[in-house]
């Protein structure tokens, strides 16, 4: 039976790079073209201009490439939690080389399986939201950027979540 769990890390992927196509599809909206040969460049100009002059695309686009780049700055260690569940083996029923487990003892593998799911889903949560409210909220915006930062904390505390469950398991 495959191990559904590492598919969480590319869909992760996915959701860490969303942005920057949303990016793409507004800077070809708004200027007509996105210069992928040159992305970097592209928004470097868009980031010396004053930003009172950059039009409400212009500064959704900046957003988005920040919002994309926090992903990539943190798919990391989502990985790592990941892997740190599967090498505790959170959801496994090992014990069946040893006999029929307990109905006591399948009942913690589904919760523990059910929480590790709980997480890993609580975290993709707080990666659309997170980047939906990046690439909305505007500088004059304060509440919601506070609000788009505890969605990053609710996010993180996922993944330390995944590490904690990991570790004890291990420590079981």
């Amino acid at each position: 039976m495959p191990n559904y769990s590492f598919y969480a890390v590319p869909a992760a992927w996915a959701l860490s790079i969303a942005p920057h196509f949303y990016a793409i599809g507004l800077a070809n909206k708004e200027h007509g073209f996105w210069d992928n040969a040159n992305p970097q460049g592209f928004l470097a100009q868009l980031n010396k201009r004053d930003p009172k002059e950059l039009t409400p695309a212009q500064q959704r686009i900046i957003r988005a490439e920040a919002a994309q780049q926090n992903g990539f700055e943190n798919v990391g260690l989502f990985a790592a939690a990941v892997l740190a569940g599967n090498f505790a083996g959170l959801g496994h029923d090992t014990s069946t080389r040893c006999g029929t487990p307990s109905m006591a003892f399948r009942a913690a593998v589904k919760a523990e399986l059910n929480h590790s799911l709980q997480l890993a889903g609580g975290y993709f949560v707080s990666r659309v939201l997170y980047n939906l409210l990046y690439i909305s909220t505007s500088s004059q915006q304060q509440g919601l950027s506070n609000l788009r930062t505890g969605v990053f904390l609710g996010g993180i505390g996922c993944i330390f979540g995944l590490f904690i469950q990991a570790g004890n398991k291990l420590f079981t």
